[in-house]
């Protein structure tokens, strides 16, 4: 869920938004058009910005707290 504080390689962000379908945002569906399986986009201190098309899968990505 956007907002949503993470750890990846150890270094804290947030999630800026996940793409899982069509949203009607211009910018959301070009990521769903070049992953069709979706993705997250994170803002990681050190990274920037990072978009992970298989979350599940990469040991690197820490969930810390839900948005307030």
């Amino acid at each position: 869920m956007a907002k949503d504080r993470i750890a990846y390689h150890g270094e804290p962000g947030e999630v800026q938004f996940v793409v899982s379908g069509k949203s009607g945002d211009a910018a959301k569906d070009w990521y769903m058009e070049q992953n069709p399986n979706g993705g997250v986009m994170l803002r990681v201190a050190g990274f920037g910005n990072v978009f992970l098309t298989q979350t599940d899968a990469d040991e690197d990505l820490e969930y810390v707290s839900r948005a307030k």
